[in-house]
C-alpha cells in the first residue's frame, strides 16, 4: 500500500505535492519522493528514506520545481525497503523521460521481468513497478495514451498509477479498480491523489474518481479520458474501508467514517457484550467503528487508550520486531477509566496478533476486570496479493487458530468478529464489487510467482 499524489497546471507543483504527501503518510512510511518537470521540460527528482517530514524537508525542494509533479509515499509490497526502490521512478527514454508513481502490487511481475531481462533489459531495483517503466519505454503505439494501454495490457494485480510522459500527467486505475484514485480542481490546476483527504489539505475541490480501467490525461484546464483497459469484474479492496484509508477521506464513492461507523453498528448487533461497562477503540483507525458499536449497544464510549502520534502505524512497520516494539511506546491506557471495569475493546482487524496481544496486556495491567475484544472485520485467513502486508499464510493468526483459541492466545475473556456478510453489507456500495480474498479465500487471480531475487514482503 502506498500513497500517490500529482499536480499539473500549477507554478509551484512540487510544493503542492509535498504538502499533499503529508496527508498520505499513513499509506506509507518507508520512503517518499517527488518528481517535477520545469518550464524547460527538464525532469528533477528527490527521494529519501523515512517520513515526508524527515527526508523531504523544504530545502530539498529547491532543485525540484515546475508546473507538473507527482509524489509517492512507500509501503513496500514487492522489493526491499531501500532507496533504490523509493518512488517515483524517473527514467530517460527516446529523448524524453518517464516518471511513475504506483500504488498496488503486480502479481505477475516476476514473469514479466524475466522476459524483459531475456530481451536485454537492465533493472535498477527489485520493485514490481519498474516493469511498467520498461514496458512504457518499449511500447511502439502511435500516441502516448496508446503506449500506456500497450504497456499495461497483460499486467495482473492492482495498480493506481500517476505517469509523467515528458510534461504531461496521466492517471490510471487497473480494470478491477482495486485501489482508489481521486481527481480534484485547484483553480486552473488539476490535482490527483490516492485519497480525498490529500485534496483537502491543498484546498482542491473533489471532481470525481478515476474509473476502473480508465486512462485520464490531465493538462492545464482540461481533463480528458484518452483510453481504457479491458473490462474486468470490479474488485475494490474492502480493507480500504476497514483500515487503510483515513476516516476523513472518501474512497470508492463513499465516506470512510460513515462506513466504519456502520461496521461498528453491525458488529454490536452480531457480537454483543452483555454486562460490559464501556467501549473504547484501538486508536486511530478503529475510532469510528467503536463509536458505531457504542451507538448500537448503548454503552458509553470512552477514550481509554491514548495513542502517541509520533510513532508510525504498527501494521505497516517493515519488520515483526519493529511492530512488537512500537506497541509499547505507541499506546498508553487510562487507568482511571479501566480499573475494575468490564470493557469492550474494538479494533478493525487482527492480522498477526502481535499488536493485539501487547495491547491486551496493557489493558490488563491498568486494572480492567474483563477484556472483551470485538473486531469490525472477519478473521484474516489468507494472504493479500494486491498490496497489503500479509504475504504468508503462516503469519496470520486466524489461519492457524479458531476464534476461541485466538482469544486464549491474545488473552481476552471473549472475542467476536464481524461476519463476512455483515462487513460487505455495511460498506458503501456493498455487498458486490469488493475484493474480500484475505477473508474469504476467493482470489480473482492466480497466485504470484516466487520472486527471482530476494524480496522482503511487507
Amino acid at each position: 500500500m502506498c500513497g500517490i499524489f500529482g499536480v499539473t497546471g500549477h507554478g509551484d507543483a512540487a510544493s503542492i505535492t509535498h504538502l499533499g504527501l503529508y496527508s498520505l503518510q499513513h499509506r506509507g512510511q518507508e520512503s517518499a519522493g517527488i518528481v517535477a518537470v520545469d518550464a524547460d521540460g527538464l525532469a528533477h527528482a528527490t527521494r529519501a528514506m523515512g517520513l515526508v517530514s524527515d527526508g523531504l524537508a523544504d530545502g530539498e525542494l529547491k532543485g525540484v520545481q515546475g508546473h507538473v509533479a507527482i509524489g509517492h509515499t512507500r509501503y513496500s509490497t514487492a522489493g526491499a525497503s531501500t532507496i533504490e526502490n523509493a518512488q517515483p521512478i524517473l527514467a530517460r527514454a527516446r529523448g524524453g523521460h518517464i516518471a511513475v508513481a504506483h500504488n498496488g502490487n503486480l502479481v505477475n511481475h516476476v514473469a514479466i521481468r524475466r522476459q524483459l531481462e531475456e530481451d536485454g533489459a537492465i533493472f535498477a531495483s527489485t520493485q514490481d513497478t519498474e516493469v511498467i517503466v520498461h514496458r512504457l519505454a518499449r511500447a511502439r503505439a502511435a500516441t502516448p495514451a496508446e503506449r500506456i494501454r500497450e504497456a499495461l495490457t497483460g499486467l495482473e494485480g492492482s495498480y493506481s498509477l500517476l505517469l509523467l510522459l515528458d510534461d504531461v500527467l496521466y492517471a490510471v486505475r487497473d480494470p478491477r479498480g482495486w485501489r482508489p484514485l481521486a481527481i480534484g480542481r485547484l483553480g486552473d490546476a488539476w490535482v490527483t491523489a490516492s485519497e480525498t483527504c490529500a485534496l483537502d489539505i491543498v484546498g482542491a475541490q473533489f471532481v470525481r474518481d478515476v474509473a476502473p480501467g480508465e486512462i485520464v490525461r490531465l493538462t492545464p484546464g482540461q481533463l480528458e479520458t484518452v483510453g481504457s483497459l479491458d473490462v474486468a469484474p470490479a474488485m475494490q479492496c474492502v480493507f480500504e474501508y476497514v483500515y487503510f484509508a483515513r476516516p476523513d477521506s472518501r474512497v470508492f464513492g463513499g465516506s470512510v467514517d460513515r462506513a466504519r461507523r456502520a461496521l461498528g453498528r453491525r458488529l454490536a448487533l452480531e457480537q454483543p457484550a452483555p454486562g460490559a461497562d464501556l467501549v473504547f477503540s484501538v486508536p486511530d483507525s478503529s475510532n469510528s467503528a467503536a463509536l458505531g458499536y457504542a451507538e448500537a449497544s448503548g454503552l458509553p464510549y470512552e477514550l481509554a487508550l491514548i495513542r502517541n502520534h509520533y510513532v508510525g502505524r504498527t501494521f505497516i512497520a517493515p519488520t515483526q520486531g519493529g511492530r512488537a516494539a512500537k506497541v509499547k511506546v505507541k499506546f498508553n491506557p487510562v487507568r482511571e477509566l479501566l480499573e475494575g471495569k468490564k470493557v469492550v475493546m474494538v479494533d478493525d482487524s487482527i492480522v498477526r496478533g502481535t499488536t493485539t496481544r501487547g495491547l491486551v496486556q496493557l489493558i490488563r495491567g491498568a486494572g480492567a476486570a474483563e477484556v472483551h475484544m470485538r473486531v469490525s472485520s472477519p478473521p484474516v485467513t489468507g494472504p493479500c496479493w494486491y498490496g497489503i502486508d500479509t504475504p504468508n499464510r503462516e503469519e496470520l493468526i486466524a489461519a492457524r487458530l479458531d476464534p476461541a483459541a485466538i482469544a486464549a492466545e491474545i488473552g481476552v475473556d471473549s472475542l467476536g468478529y464481524l461476519s463476512l456478510d455483515g462487513m460487505l453489507g455495511a460498506v458503501p456500495g456493498g455487498p458486490d464489487g469488493f475484493c474480500d480474498a484475505c477473508f474469504s479465500g476467493r482470489y480473482p487471480t492466480d497466485p504470484p510467482e516466487s520472486p527471482l531475487v530476494p524480496l522482503r514482503r511487507r
